[in-house]
């Protein structure tokens, strides 16, 4: 599932959604990401990639072959130095890249979470009676500390703290930062149009809501796990790219193994860097290093153009789409809709 929600023009003294905004290059981004592409390095999360966690062995062993030359005064250092330090490049730039394009999500998933933490609630005190009024008692609380039946009131101008249901009361509400529609609906206790989402803000009246949804399985909760980028799952075709890449890394893994008895029955020799060095050339590193951030990255820059995909599924089916069919308010509205052509469906 793919929503669009397109903000609507808010009225002066609205609250504005916070939405993280830094670039790409920002220090803010870049130094956490420094310090994650070397705790990357731990075997346990590279070989989570087979194509990288392969490079990360060959690297290690050029590693030590270096210094086993730099000791023993070997000729040629400047090569394997060379070759060396390239493979340690390759290696911390794709973990930079996968961390920059975490670091992004954590980024708007932190903006989410203060969105939900910021919010407060008025909730309602019980008469004697155990009836709720309007005009009643209340406390104002943080939204995280609202827990399921607990009764808040909600007035014009308020943001509605938690997933619950009008129990009493009728009012305009302004769902265009969850539906994307940008006209305001109408909620009221009993029938169909009683469910009201965090976040939301009512525009005009009141109601009461009870809260039905449980801290952590609000749609803002769900939300800021499908923005954490490290908590996202493998799509299918990213899935079968990676047995592919892996696969390949097998057949050259063989192919370069036995160049060695080749070269010995010529009479000749090749070293051990050399034959890393065409290793890493032939693998699909840059593939292999790039696929999780590329696929982090896509939802990030869905999200920062105000599309909301619900799953990495949802963004590959997006793709073979040719026709989108809207229902008569649509998604991509601006409050003025018109129609600019009819066309008839065949019978």
């Amino acid at each position: 599932m793919i929503s669009f929600p397109s903000p609507a023009p808010r009225s002066d003294g609205a609250r504005k959604e916070p939405r993280a905004r830094s670039g790409v290059l920002s220090a803010a981004l870049i130094l956490p990401a420094m310090a994650e592409s070397l705790r990357k390095l731990d075997p346990r999360v590279m070989i989570r990639n087979p194509v990288m966690f392969v490079v990360e062995v060959v690297t290690v062993l050029t590693t030590i072959l270096l210094f086993r030359d730099v000791i023993k005064g070997a000729p040629h250092i400047g090569f394997a130095l060379q070759i060396t330090l390239w493979l340690w490049f390759t290696l911390l730039f794709a973990n930079f890249a996968e961390a920059i394009a975490e670091g992004r999500g954590k980024a708007q998933a932190d903006s989410l979470r203060r969105t939900r933490t910021e919010t407060r609630g008025k909730r309602l005190i019980p008469t004697d009676t155990g009836v709720y009024s309007p005009a009643g008692l209340y406390e104002e609380v943080a939204a995280p500390e609202l827990v399921v039946g607990d009764v808040v009131l909600v007035e014009p101008g308020d943001f509605i703290p938690s997933d619950g249901e009008v129990i009493e009361g009728i009012a305009s509400v302004d769902e265009s930062a969850i539906t994307g529609e940008s006209a305001p609906v109408i909620r009221e206790s009993g029938g169909d149009r009683s469910a009201v989402t965090g976040g939301t803000r009512v525009l005009s009246d009141w109601v009461i809501v009870r809260i039905t949804a449980a801290q952590g399985s609000t749609f803002l909760d769900r939300m800021i796990s499908l923005v954490e980028g490290a908590q996202r799952q493998k799509t299918p075709n990213e899935i079968a790219l990676t047995i592919l890449l892996a696969g390949m890394t097998l057949i050259f893994i063989i192919a370069v193994a036995t160049i060695p008895s080749f070269a010995y029955y010529a009479g000749g020799s090749i070293s051990v860097l050399v034959l890393v060095a065409l290793f890493v050339t032939l693998i699909p590193t840059t593939i292999g290093a790039l696929l999780s951030a590329i696929g982090i990255a896509g939802m990030d820059r869905l999200i920062r153009f105000n599309v909301l995909a619900m799953s990495g599924r949802a963004v590959e089916a997006a793709g073979d789409v040719d026709t989108l069919l809207l229902d008569k308010t649509g998604t991509i509205t601006i409050g003025d809709r018109q129609a600019c052509a009819f066309i008839p469906v065949p019978a």
